[in-house]
C-alpha cells in the first residue's frame, strides 16, 4: 500500500524510474535544484543511478531529500551545512517541485520542514538565493519567514538574497 500524501525521503535506488520519469518532465539539463545532480553523474543505468544516490546519501555536507507521494518523485529539497564558498553563492537550502506537481503548495511544505531540520541541527539561521525573476520561489520563501537581504546580480543573473533567522534558547 502507497501513501497518497507527500512525504520527505532520503534519496533511495529503489525509485529509479520515478526519478528518470521527473527527470524527463524537466527537459534537458541539471536544473532540478534540490537534487545534487553533476555533470558528470550518470543516472540514466540503474548502477550509475545507484552510485550517485550512495554518494549523496553518504555526502555529510548536504542533506537531501526527495518529495515523494505514492513512489512519484515530486521534487527535491536539499539542506547545505557549513558556509563555503557554494553556499554562498546558492544559498543553505535548494529546491525544485517538478512542473507538474507546482502550484499545491509542495515547495512551502517542503522548505518548512527543512528550515525545521536546520533548526534541530542548532543552525541559527540559513540563506537562500532565488532568481529575482522567479516570484513563486520568492513567495515559497517568503511564506517561511524569509526576509529579503538584498537582490543582485551574479554571472547567471540577478538574484534575490533571503535569510531566515532562528531564535536561541537561553
Amino acid at each position: 500500500m502507497t501513501d497518497a500524501v507527500p512525504h520527505l525521503i532520503a534519496p533511495a535506488a529503489r525509485l529509479h524510474a520515478a526519478w528518470l520519469d521527473a527527470h524527463a518532465e524537466w527537459g534537458p539539463g541539471r536544473h532540478e535544484d534540490g537534487f545534487g545532480l553533476l555533470a558528470s553523474d550518470e543516472v540514466r543505468s540503474p548502477g550509475g543511478f545507484s552510485a550517485w544516490v550512495a554518494r549523496l546519501v553518504a555526502d555529510a555536507s548536504c542533506r537531501y531529500r526527495w518529495i515523494v507521494e505514492a513512489d512519484v518523485v515530486l521534487g527535491g529539497i536539499a539542506l547545505r551545512h557549513g558556509s563555503g564558498e557554494f553556499v554562498r553563492r546558492a544559498g543553505h537550502i535548494g529546491y525544485g517541485i517538478r512542473p507538474a506537481a507546482r502550484g499545491r503548495g509542495l515547495g512551502t511544505w517542503a522548505l518548512g520542514e527543512m528550515l525545521a531540520e536546520a533548526a534541530r541541527l542548532g543552525m541559527d539561521h540559513v540563506v537562500l538565493v532565488c532568481a529575482a525573476t522567479n516570484t513563486a520561489s520568492a513567495k515559497t520563501i517568503e511564506r517561511q519567514g524569509g526576509i529579503l537581504e538584498g537582490v543582485g546580480g551574479t554571472p547567471r543573473g540577478a538574484v534575490r538574497r533571503y535569510r531566515v533567522s532562528f531564535a536561541v534558547e537561553a
